[in-house]
């Protein structure tokens, strides 16, 4: 990402043209947890923050969660399928290998023949996602993109594992990308990955070194793993980082940040992150509590919320930053 290219109007950039949502009805709290782990509301709140969070039902798949969401993003923009040049799917636990989520996102749509792939990036997903749109529409490549994090974490949740079973819920948002005058949109980003933390944090998959067909594969396995410590240390440091780096190099100090949209993972990383920043308690976006953690989604749908809850009004500037398995982290700058 090229140093410069913040804070310095004129050359167009990707805008957020719509935004849209889809929660799964099916609310999992944490009482409900208590009967099917050895935990408590108590333990899960005091520790995570979290208080429910929304499954999808058995057979849904990613992209059909993700549609509704996506029509919605696209009725705001006033686009037709049709009039879309690309869609980028952000997922950790796609339906299937391929298709892509994407793929099967567009035949949900009716978008025939525009690109359709998914970037894997865990938790910063839709970072990510939102980072390779702006780069299509900043060089004239694209002027239409979707980008859609659909989160269906629940199937490979080891629901014996208190460690994880009371973190994650499941979740889709989508957002549509056009190119804007430069006035607003998207100003900057920063991504970065080190893969030799990769261990931290892990999720099922295809065989790995083995075959389905011989008998000594462990299906558990595939179930996400995650090693909380370790984890909890890199992405507070992470985040605080490449947050402070992506304001100083567009000219900016967290007095000039109205929001901050933390990858909702639990409110003790997000209160760390805000705390490194030295940023105001009440600028710091949480729903955590009613979510948990959606990995890819839990970003645009705390951008839903927010704009929702009347905190991103035109002007306003937004600092997003995630971290997720990989490991992958990353920060964004948008002017609303």
């Amino acid at each position: 990402m090229n140093p410069a290219r913040g804070g310095h109007g004129g050359a167009a950039r990707a805008r957020i043209a719509g935004l849209g949502w889809n929660l799964p009805e099916r609310r999992l709290t944490n009482r409900d947890l208590e009967t099917m782990v050895d935990t408590t509301d108590e333990w899960i709140t005091t520790r995570t923050g979290i208080r429910e969070r929304r499954i999808a039902n058995n057979g849904t798949t990613a992209a059909q969660l993700a549609a509704p969401a996506a029509r919605e993003a696209l009725a705001e923009a006033g686009l037709a399928p049709s009039g879309l040049d690309m869609i980028i799917g952000a997922t950790l636990a796609p339906t299937r290998t391929f298709p892509s989520t994407a793929c099967d996102l567009q035949q949900e749509l009716g978008a025939a023949r525009c690109a359709a792939f998914d970037v894997m990036a865990a938790c910063s997903g839709f970072i990510y996602a939102s980072a390779v749109a702006d780069s299509f529409i900043r060089t004239g490549a694209a002027n239409n993109i979707l980008v859609v994090a659909s989160e269906i974490v629940s199937p490979i949740i080891n629901w014996k594992d208190r460690a994880t079973c009371v973190l994650f819920g499941d979740g889709a948002a989508a957002a549509v990308y056009t190119a804007g005058d430069g006035s607003s949109g998207l100003l900057d980003s920063i991504l970065r990955s080190d893969g030799s933390f990769g261990d931290f944090l892990t999720g099922g998959g295809v065989g790995e070194r083995e075959t389905f067909a011989e008998p000594r594969l462990d299906p558990g396995r595939f179930f996400l793993q995650m090693k909380g410590n370790q984890t909890f240390k890199v992405a507070v440091k992470s985040m605080a980082e490449v947050a402070e780096e992506i304001l100083a190099r567009n000219g900016f100090t967290m007095d000039d940040v109205d929001l901050i949209v933390p990858h909702q993972a639990n409110i003790r990383i997000i209160q760390a992150v805000g705390k490194a920043l030295g940023a105001p308690e009440e600028k710091v976006f949480v729903n955590v509590d009613r979510y948990g953690n959606t990995s890819a989604a839990s970003i645009p749908i705390a951008l839903y919320e927010a704009r929702q809850q009347g905190r991103l009004t035109p002007g306003k500037l937004a600092l997003l930053v995630a971290f997720g398995g990989g490991l992958t982290w990353g920060a964004s700058l948008i002017r609303w």
